[in-house]
């Protein structure tokens, strides 16, 4: 497997785990969504949202994997024709946020669970608390975690609108780039 980005395409590693964790995100929002069809209390909606725990602290592994993926593929494949100075420094900032918000999500639900007492489950497995019990700051940080979802959405949407309108507006090759070249 390619670990070096090419002039004209991400490395294969880091192409599947975009594509994978756009995949994985996509559930971890539909599985705290769904919960919302079933009574509180049912087996159904606690499945819902042990499965959004779940899936959630496996987007906090992929993107550390995948961070790493991106800083030994070295420099970014360069975008045809280049953009405006702007465009790539904006492009830059959002990505820092969603590499941002890809980690706090995933520990602001384990601090969560964490300091309202209750089990951290992970595929069969209890992961240890990150925190002692505190119910107040689990409620503001439930709080600040349910808004920072909320934003979550816009800028995924921001990220996805960007691409494509990279690709159908501008005509570059920015999506072409987070595909597998042909052999």
């Amino acid at each position: 497997m390619n670990l070096k980005n090419t002039t004209t395409h991400y490395n294969t590693l880091s192409i599947a785990l975009h594509w994978l964790m756009f995949i994985l995100i996509v559930a971890v929002y539909a599985s705290i969504e769904l919960r919302e069809l079933f009574d509180k209390g049912t087996a159904t909606r606690d499945a819902f949202k042990m499965w959004h725990f779940m899936l959630g602290l496996s987007v906090l592994a992929l993107v550390s994997v995948r961070l790493i993926a991106r800083i030994v593929g070295g420099s970014a494949p360069d975008i045809k024709p280049q953009p405006a100075k702007w465009q790539n420094n904006l492009a830059k900032l959002v990505h820092v946020i969603l590499y941002g918000f890809m980690f706090a999500m995933p520990i602001a639900g384990w601090l969560i669970l964490s300091m309202a007492g209750k089990p951290i489950p992970f595929f069969g497995l209890e992961l240890p608390p990150l925190a002692s019990k505190d119910l107040d700051l689990a409620k503001t940080i439930k709080e600040l975690h349910e808004t920072a979802g909320e934003v979550g959405y816009y800028l995924i949407g921001l990220h996805a609108a960007a691409a494509l309108f990279h690709h159908y507006v501008l005509s570059d090759n920015t999506v072409a780039r987070m595909r597998l070249p042909k052999k």
